[in-house]
């Protein structure tokens, strides 16, 4: 019967159940697999690991584990600080922060479309579509399904741990370093689309007769043609903005 150690860093914890958290886990096998496989049967979604190294040296997600093989983990947290080679399983960076979110998640990707993020939500979106957009648009899937994270068209996604929605936007915030990329009010809370100025007159059958007397600058989204303008909203939404821009990111359990 062959056998390898496994141990898992930092956040990669989180998916193991407390019993084997932080210690050095036994594999026992008969047939052949890859690692990535066998790190999935722990609960560990691939788009979670940064780097792993097997008796010493790095490796990348088609290794087939062998008997007797010493195997670490990482996340991106933990990588960086403890290892020094070159990840083989890292997917290339995304030059530009895009998202697509699966039905858990409603709430933060109100709040990435408010902070400027490109942000693809929908209730209805299906556990395949969500990986296929995923891929072929180049975006980071956030989810709440460790499930989804393991399907294989999924090269960059992540495990939101936070349940609550203001946390969640932390969590997002501090993980992916997102406060350079943060441009507010430019894209429509409801479909994702840009915003442009548009003129008064031009929408007046849309917006309440108070309003038509009171604001004076309007905008418009240029795909659902939704009208937004500064009323109380506006404060609150300010308030959370920068709210997220100076407070400390927030980490994870």
């Amino acid at each position: 019967m062959a056998k390898a150690d496994f141990n898992f860093y930092a956040e990669l914890n989180d998916f193991l159940p407390r019993k084997k958290r932080g210690v050095t886990i036994t594999h026992v096998f008969e047939e052949r697999a890859s690692i990535k496989d066998t790190i999935e049967s722990f609960g560990v979604p691939h788009p979670e690991v940064d780097y792993i190294e097997v008796n010493g040296k790095p490796v990348d997600f088609s290794y087939i584990v062998t008997d007797s093989d010493r195997i670490h983990v990482y996340p991106i947290s933990a990588a960086t600080e403890n290892t020094s080679s070159v990840s083989l399983v890292r997917p290339q960076p995304l030059e530009f922060p895009r998202f697509v979110l699966d039905i858990h998640l409603g709430k933060l990707a109100t709040s990435l479309r408010m902070l400027g993020f490109d942000t693809l939500y929908r209730n209805d979106y299906d556990d395949l579509e969500l990986a296929q957009i995923s891929a072929s648009e180049e975006r980071i899937l956030l989810t709440r399904d460790k499930g989804l994270l393991m399907r294989s068209l999924v090269t960059h996604g992540y495990y939101v741990r936070e349940t609550n929605p203001e946390r969640q936007v932390g969590e997002i915030m501090g993980r992916f370093a997102l406060i350079e990329f943060v441009k507010p009010l430019q894209r429509c809370l409801r479909c994702n689309g840009l915003l442009e100025p548009v003129d008064k007159e031009s929408i007046l059958d849309q917006v309440p007769p108070n309003i038509q007397q009171s604001i004076d600058e309007f905008s418009r989204c240029r795909e659902c043609a939704h009208v937004y303008w500064k009323g109380t909203h506006y404060e609150q939404m300010q308030q959370f903005i920068q709210g997220i821009i100076f407070s400390k990111p927030v980490e994870s359990n």
